[in-house]
């Protein structure tokens, strides 16, 4: 049961890189009405009411930030301290393993997993998107992202497995892209 934890906590982790809150809430919420999750100390404060609330409105701000334009850049240069914290704490939440691994392995891994897929969003994605369409494409492209941070959060708990190889999937995509990035920019100053 140990591994198909780790998953999880990989999938949430990944996940909080798009979007900070919903694999929180995600958490929060699952934790708080079904037996998916089972929080241990000190993690099962977001099963707290308030937790959840706090939650939402961060949920709904970050929400139509990331809809405006500029406003949209200064959410990303925002959360790009927000999003990594919040994979660590979604990473050690859901792994369950904080008694069994130190704690700040688990969340210096979900620090490092949120932090490069945010990275890659608001460093190579986001800029790319800007770039191609004027800004017109950012709105979609955000609505895109809640969608799949929701969708990789559900399933990271309901059926982790798939999330080991989504993770595995996504991660080759971005040394791919990383890799043809850098190919062409070195093809373009020769």
């Amino acid at each position: 049961m140990e591994i198909i934890n780790i998953f999880s906590a990989f999938g949430l982790s990944a996940s909080a890189g798009l979007n900070a809150y919903i694999p929180l809430l995600t958490i929060a919420l699952l934790a708080k009405f079904t037996n998916l999750i089972q929080l241990r100390e000190p993690w099962n404060a977001l099963t707290d009411w308030w937790i959840i609330g706090i939650l939402v409105f961060l949920s709904i701000i970050e929400f139509f930030a990331d809809k405006v334009p500029a406003v949209n850049h200064v959410n990303d240069v925002i959360q790009t301290f927000v999003r990594p914290a919040a994979g660590a704490v979604a990473f050690a939440a859901s792994a369950n393993i904080v008694t069994d691994v130190h704690p700040v392995l688990a969340l210096g891994l979900g620090l490092l997993i949120s932090g490069t897929v945010h990275a890659a969003k608001s460093g190579l994605m986001r800029p790319a998107v800007t770039a191609t369409t004027g800004g017109a494409g950012n709105v979609p492209v955000s609505m895109a992202e809640d969608f799949v941070s929701f969708v990789i959060s559900v399933l990271a708990v309901v059926v982790p497995v798939i999330i080991a190889a989504i993770i595995i999937l996504i991660t080759a995509w971005i040394i791919f892209r990383w890799r043809h990035h850098s190919d062409n920019r070195s093809h373009t100053a020769a």
